[in-house]
């Protein structure tokens, strides 16, 4: 049978090919492609090019004004009538500096982001061609004194001549030149180095195969940790100025690589396939981590955490690691055809992640974590007009950037658990296992996935993969509640699809029925629309919650005594799970009007006076500070806020444990709003008071006088001046001077320093750039930077064609999350309706997702 579907899928794609090329043809020998990569282009060179080699010569600059220039030569091997043939260059003409095919010259000039050499110039069988370049700097990151690669998802043509899709991969070698003083890696080892002239010549050996947007190299002055962990050498480069920092972390790191190494052989039957493992802690990356095979990337906080990190930051570095490490067998090792199936190596990574972090942390409730980690995030979008389905159609790598996001990261994994539940862990791994063989160092899609586990299970997977895959949004669920004299007379729950398709999610759930002597939990299967629960009649409930173990997926609409029963005696509930889930489902239902805001604080106020178990303590506190900023009316904050902050005060003093008072000192800075609060924190702040228990980082102090500016405490400017003052690490030191003028007290300052981002160059620190938006749009400023929000949406189209692939949401959340005034939300609501036919649908949705919360708030204002 999959035999059978390789020759389809491969006659399916020869016809596809041949139309392309009989295109080509009717604009000549030189035809002209459309820009980005076109699916039609990338499935015909994939016919068509075989036995791919790419060998790099780039030569670095110590100064990063001066361009990086290179030569890159790719051999590959041609069917028996060879066509016109397109390399990706996105750069102009003058960059391409001279080109070489199978040894002759030939004049080329790049149009539309592509190179292309007519049909005579090649033959059948073996090819060389050659281009000398001038690289862009879009994926290069290059800064004072380093430099760092970043080319997924099609963004390796901005450095480098190359076929930049994933189902043509390659092996590399790469020679980099660089300043003598700096090191480097690279997917491959490093196998020479020759120093002269204050400049060095790297060679790095041959890679397995790989896509281009998993290769990488990264130059610079980094240190270099080095440890041996089961007979492998790991390295860890970095930036870090603080000794103690490495000290406390450097163990933990390398031996949470190991164990995920070793959990992933032990899961897929199959050893580590890249030879070499090194990483990368890079200061301001724009993601938490990148796989590249050897060379692994990470943003230099989520792995370098401080004294007073807190349990969720420990839960999210292991997460990342064994993200970024599962990452080598699910998208490296066997890559995705196309990028319209990106979310399987991210759902793959990410609940193969929330399995193997279980064992280092012994004493954390998993089903708990599973739960925190996924659903608030997943909801957040999946409630919006912006949702989208999970595998989406994508006609052009120039959008495959728009795909990313919390449904592939946090709502995939949710489904696949739900998958696994359904056919049972043994066939799931087993069927994980042959689709890792069958296409090792190749390519493959969802569609081959979801058959090969087909055939292991009676379970209709097609349909359930329509629903839950395909389609997008999540189902209503109402709890249907009859009684008499409060003893259950009929229990059932009511599927919906709130968009009106008549869509079924077919799932697995859990309903918990609390009574005075006890709780009684159900297994149930939601597979219709109404599902009856006849064991459930005679009980007298005190609630009904039909998500218990964190495993229902939807908008739940609960009966009304369970609604009153929660925003009032949520803390009473004795199961870690079951308070988590309940604090998820009133959140869910503050979101959707149900539960006023007040009612929800209130009752988290006194949730965290005696939560227990920290996951939900943070669970709780994000929440308290959600409906404080995004739900409490502005006007009313100032009689909320005395009560808030004393309480988060007392939590902090009794607080057991370095990572639970960090909780809490976040959460309180976070709402402080009153004098006495300002005073203390800015005690806290000048080191004239202490925290029993908690020491304070270069990182701390820096946010904590960020949050004083913000609150335009008398002494702000000189906080400011002294925080870059105090810095060690030159890199925060650089990204706190960039911010300091958004938290100017200075209005004009602000606009001046909004206005300056029109420019991609001060653009290029993303998470910089993000930062200083959230603190440009703060709630405290709403009523002064309110006119910089239209500006900052017409950027949305700019900042997508420029930046990497998060940075639009993240720009438009941090745009707009500080609102909730009508007016604002009908500024953004015109905005939106008003964009013209042609603007990108996928990033109309994103605007959809983050201006979804000010749309909610300003109803509630009304």
């Amino acid at each position: 049978m999959i035999m059978r579907r390789v020759f389809i899928v491969g006659a399916a794609l020869a016809a596809v090919a041949i139309v392309a090329l009989m295109s080509w043809r009717h604009f000549g020998e030189t035809p002209v492609i459309e820009p980005g990569v076109p699916l039609a282009l990338a499935e015909a060179r994939a016919l068509a090019v075989s036995e791919l080699k790419y060998a790099l010569s780039l030569t670095v600059p110590a100064s990063r004004e001066q361009p990086v220039t290179g030569k890159v030569t790719v051999t590959f091997v041609l069917p028996n009538r060879p066509d016109p043939l397109a390399f990706d260059f996105a750069q102009p003409h003058d960059r391409l500096l001279s080109t070489t095919v199978n040894g002759d010259p030939y004049t080329a000039a790049p149009q539309n982001g592509h190179i292309v050499l007519p049909a005579g110039r090649l033959k059948r069988g073996p090819n060389v061609v050659e281009f000398t370049f001038v690289s862009g700097n879009e994926a290069l990151n290059r800064n004072d004194e380093f430099l760092y690669s970043l080319f997924v998802p099609a963004r390796a043509s901005l450095a480098f001549p190359c076929f930049d899709q994933p189902n043509l991969k390659a092996r590399w070698t790469l020679m980099l030149d660089i300043p003598a003083e700096w090191v480097a890696l690279s997917n491959g080892r490093e196998s020479g180095r020759v120093t002269r002239d204050g400049r060095s010549s790297l060679v790095f050996d041959e890679t397995e195969p790989l896509p281009p947007y998993l290769f990488a190299f990264a130059a610079g002055k980094f240190a270099i940790e080095t440890a041996q962990r089961e007979g492998r050498t790991m390295r860890l480069f970095h930036r870090e100025t603080d000794a103690g920092r490495i000290a406390r972390n450097r163990e933990a790191i390398f031996d949470q690589h190991a164990r995920a190494l070793s959990w992933m052989r032990d899961y897929t039957g199959i050893e580590y396939p890249f030879g070499k493992f090194d990483f990368v802690a890079i200061p301001a990356f724009q993601f938490s981590g990148m796989e590249h095979p050897g060379a692994v990337y990470y943003n230099a906080n989520s792995i370098l955490l401080d004294a007073s990190a807190t349990q969720a930051q420990e839960l999210a570095r292991a997460n990342t690691i064994a993200h970024e490490t599962a990452h080598m067998w699910f998208g490296d090792l066997v890559t995705m055809a196309w990028f319209n199936d990106v979310w399987m190596k991210e759902v793959f990574a990410n609940f193969l992640a929330a399995k193997m972090v279980n064992p280092f942390f012994p004493d954390v409730n998993h089903d708990l974590r599973f739960l925190v980690q996924h659903y608030p995030g997943a909801y957040d979008v999946d409630r919006t007009d912006g949702t989208n389905p999970i595998r989406q159609p994508l006609a052009n790598l120039d959008d495959a950037g728009s795909l990313y996001g919390p449904i592939i990261y946090l709502k995939a994994p949710i489904v696949m658990r739900q998958l696994e539940r359904m056919i049972g862990e043994d066939t799931f791994r087993s069927g994980a296992r042959e689709y890792l063989s069958a296409h090792r160092f190749g390519n493959a899609d969802w569609p081959e996935l979801i058959r090969l586990l087909d055939e292991r299970t009676p379970v209709d997977l097609a349909s359930w993969s329509h629903a839950w895959v395909e389609e997008s949004g999540r189902p209503t669920i109402r709890t249907e509640l009859q009684e008499t004299d409060g003893v259950i007379e009929r229990l059932a729950f009511v599927q919906s699809d709130p968009r009106g398709r008549s869509i079924q999610w077919p799932q697995q759930i859990q309903v918990l029925i609390g009574t005075g002597t006890g709780v009684q939990a159900f297994d149930v299967s939601l597979d219709s629309q109404t599902t009856e629960l006849p064991e459930a009649k005679g009980l007298r409930p005190d609630w009904v919650l039909p998500t218990g173990l964190g495993l229902g997926y939807g908008s739940f609409e609960l009966d009304p005594r369970t609604t009153t029963y929660l925003t009032t005696s949520l803390h009473a509930l004795p199961d870690p799970v079951t308070r988590g889930a309940a604090t998820i489902a009133l959140r869910e239902s503050m979101f959707d009007g149900r539960v006023p805001a007040h009612a929800v604080l209130d009752e988290l106020l006194r949730a965290v006076a005696v939560e227990t178990d920290e996951l939900n303590l943070q669970l709780m506190l994000d929440d308290l500070k959600t409906a404080f900023w995004r739900f409490t009316p502005a006007d009313e904050r100032g009689a909320v806020s005395g009560r808030l902050e004393d309480a988060l005060r007392t939590g902090l003093a009794r607080a057991r444990g370095t990572s639970a008072k960090a909780a809490w000192f976040a959460a309180l800075r976070h709402v402080a709003m009153t004098p006495a609060s300002l005073e203390w924190l800015e005690r806290v702040w000048a080191r004239k008071a202490v925290i029993p228990g908690l020491p304070l980082s270069e990182v701390d102090e820096a946010d904590l006088a960020c949050d004083l500016a913000l609150r335009d405490v008398p002494s702000a400017p000189g906080i400011l001046a002294l925080q870059l003052q105090r810095f060690q690490n030159p890199d925060r030191r650089d990204r706190f001077a960039f911010m300091m003028p958004a938290l100017s007290r200075d209005v004009d300052a602000r606009e001046r320093f909004f206005q300056s981002l029109r420019d991609p160059a001060n653009r290029t620190h993303e998470s910089w750039v993000i930062d200083a938006v959230r603190y440009l749009h703060h709630p405290l400023r709403a009523g002064t930077s309110r006119i910089l929000v239209r500006p900052a949406l017409d950027l949305l189209i700019e900042i997508q064609r420029t930046g990497d692939i998060f940075f639009p949401k993240r720009w438009a959340d941090a745009t707009l999350w500080g609102y909730q005034s009508v007016r604002t939300a009908a500024d953004v609501r015109t905005f939106i309706d008003e964009l013209p036919p042609n603007y990108p649908s996928r990033l109309r949705l994103t605007l959809l997702a983050s201006a979804d919360p000010l749309f909610r708030a300003s109803r509630m204002q009304q």
